[in-house]
């Protein structure tokens, strides 16, 4: 049983939401990835997304954009992703990590090596935003023949045949994007994740995380009544601007922490 799937299933037992923080490899240093997804296990993550940087991150906003040029200006590459996942497992063999990033590093690296490199490392799951399902079979082949669970994203506007066409080719999660734009940008409407949630679920037996625009500890519980989990990471890239690189583990625990509180907070209801 992969480390994804076998998290998704505790937190269903513990009748608990998943929280799956971002961060960007390499931001503010590549010396500092490590220890900020150690923090991020601390403070209460179940998933690590861990970026990997790209100069053209077409679906980020402003926030990832700029912790992706703050990373290539470190000179940080894919192999070193790689390298920071290698000694993230040497003292962590089960919080899942998934790479999101971009088709075109993972290209120039050949896709059979890149799924092969990752598997050693010890990723879980691979999430390609500009590849689309429908050209996606072969790649999600090659990452399940290395026990990688190849992961994608449903949007607003995704039609019931895509949801279910994504359906029979990820496993792990899918990763429900809830505003129309780049991650970070606009106001969540719950009452449109409160309506597409069951039309995904009745299309796919995998988990639904949801993601872009969760911003704080009240938007994150309501999401969580409504999904299996809560991703978050433009907000988490904040507070490490916000601090720079001398008090940036230390506030990305403090704030992930906050919504991991909330997210085993029952709601009250009025």
């Amino acid at each position: 049983m992969s480390r994804i799937k076998h998290c998704f299933e505790l937190l269903s037992q513990q009748k608990r939401k998943g929280l799956i923080p971002y961060i960007t490899a390499g931001d503010p240093s590549l010396e500092l990835t490590l220890p900020l997804m150690q923090a991020l296990v601390e403070a209460g993550a179940d998933v690590i997304e861990l970026g990997i940087p790209f100069s053209d991150p077409m679906a980020d906003g402003p926030v990832i954009q700029r912790a992706s040029e703050r990373a290539l200006k470190n000179g940080v590459t894919l192999d070193d992703v790689l390298h920071v996942v290698t000694q993230f497992r040497q003292s962590n063999d089960t919080t899942p990590v998934v790479l999101m990033g971009y088709a075109n590093p993972i290209e120039r690296m050949g896709v059979e090596t890149f799924a092969a490199q990752a598997r050693l490392a010890g990723v879980d799951g691979v999430l390609v935003v500009d590849y689309p399902p429908e050209e996606c079979a072969q790649f999600a082949a090659i990452l399940r023949a290395q026990q990688i669970d190849p992961i994608f994203l449903l949007a607003p506007t995704s039609t019931d045949a895509r949801i279910a066409q994504i359906g029979k080719i990820a496993s792990g999660y899918v990763y429900y994007v809830s505003l129309k734009g780049v991650t970070g940008s606009g106001a969540l409407d719950l009452t449109e994740v409160a309506q597409r949630i069951p039309r995904i679920k009745e299309r796919t037996n995998l988990p639904v995380g949801v993601g872009f625009g969760i911003r704080d500890a009240a938007t994150a519980q309501a999401i969580g009544t409504l999904a299996d989990a809560v991703v978050i990471g433009s907000r988490i890239i904040q507070e490490i601007e916000q601090v720079g690189a001398s008090g940036a583990v230390a506030a990305v625990r403090t704030f992930v922490s906050g919504i991991r509180t909330a997210l085993d907070t029952p709601l009250e209801r009025t």
